[in-house]
C-alpha cells in the first residue's frame, strides 16, 4: 500500500503539532500511543495503528532523558512504525525496529538544535535590556517555529517522498534480516517495560507482578480485559492498604502527640 499525497501533508502536519508538543511537553500528544493511534486512521487502518501504538509505547515506557542522554525521538518512531507496517506489510513488531534509524536521525537534529539554539540568548538578552518586548517575543519564538517546520518538513520527506526507496529497500532485505529486525522489535516493548520496572517496582509490589505475569500467561483469555479487570482490583486492594495503613499512623501519631501534651500538663502542675 501507498501513501498519497493528502495523507503525506495530513502526517506531516500532525507531526508539527506532536513536535511542537513533545518541545514544550505540554499536553503529551507526541507519545507513541497517540502518535501511533492518529497516523494509522490518517492511512485508514485504524486498527493496526493501535497494535503498533501499544508495542511502541511499551519500547518507549523506561526510556527518559538523563543529562545529555537523549532516547530515540517517541514522534518519528510512532509515525514511522505504523507508516512502515502499512506500506510494506510487515507487522508492527518487525516495523519498530526498521522506524528507529528515523527516530534516531530526528533525535541528532534536535540535539543540532539544542546546540545551536542558544546563540539567541545574547539578542534576547539584549532586547530585555532594551524593554523591546515586540522583538523579544519574536526572538523567544523562533526556536520553536524551526523544530516544528524541520518534524513537519522531515516527516513528508520520510513518509511521502522516500516511501518508493524505504518499500524497496525494506522488500530486498533477506529473509534472516527481515527476521532479525522482527525479533528485534519484539524484545524492545520488554526492554522498555523492564526499564520501567526498574525505576518503578518495589518489593512489596513483586507478588502482584508475579500473579499478573502467571494470569496474562497461563490462562487463554479471549481478549486482555480480564487481565485489566485483574490489574485494576490489585489497585483498589493495594490503594486501600495503604490508605488504611496511612490512617493508622496518623491516629497512633496523634495519640502520641496528646499523651505527651497531657504529660507536659501534669509536669506543670
Amino acid at each position: 500500500m501507498t501513501v498519497t499525497l493528502t495523507q503525506g501533508i495530513l502526517i506531516a502536519v500532525f507531526a508539527l503539532i506532536a513536535g511542537f508538543d513533545f518541545w514544550l511537553e505540554g499536553l503529551y500528544i507526541f507519545r507513541p500511543m497517540i502518535v501511533c493511534t492518529v497516523t494509522g486512521f490518517l492511512l485508514g487502518d485504524l486498527t493496526m495503528g493501535i497494535m503498533a501504538g501499544g508495542l511502541t509505547e511499551l519500547a518507549f515506557a523506561g526510556l527518559t532523558p538523563v543529562g545529555g542522554t537523549q532516547p530515540p525521538n517517541p514522534v518519528m518512531a510512532g509515525i514511522m512504525t505504523v507508516v512502515i507496517a502499512h506500506t510494506t506489510g510487515h507487522s508492527p513488531a518487525a516495523a519498530i525496529g526498521l522506524a528507529l534509524p528515523f527516530s534516531i536521525l530526528m533525535q541528532y537534529i534536535i540535539l543540532f538544535y539544542y546546540s545551536i539554539f542558544p546563540v539567541f540568548m545574547t539578542k534576547l538578552d539584549r532586547y530585555a535590556k532594551e524593554a523591546n518586548t515586540s522583538a523579544y517575543t519574536r526572538v523567544a519564538l523562533l526556536p520553536t517555529g524551526i523544530v516544528m517546520i524541520t518534524y513537519a518538513v522531515f516527516t513528508f520527506l520520510c513518509v511521502y517522498a522516500a516511501q518508493g526507496p524505504m518499500r524497496d529497500l525494506v522488500n530486498a532485505m533477506p529473509v534472516w534480516l527481515s527476521h532479525g529486525f522482527e525479533i528485534a522489535g519484539g524484545i524492545l516493548p520488554a526492554v522498555g517495560f523492564g526499564l520501567l520496572l526498574k525505576s518503578m517496582l518495589k518489593s512489596d509490589l513483586i507478588p502482584y507482578l508475579l500473579i499478573g505475569f502467571t494470569a496474562a500467561c497461563f490462562i487463554k483469555f479471549g481478549n486482555l480485559m480480564p487481565v485489566a479487570v485483574i490489574g485494576v482490583a490489585f489497585a483498589l486492594i493495594e490503594f486501600n492498604r495503604t490508605k488504611k495503613q496511612n490512617d493508622n499512623d496518623q491516629k497512633i501519631k496523634k495519640m502520641i502527640e496528646e499523651s505527651r501534651l497531657g504529660g507536659d500538663e501534669e509536669d506543670g502542675i
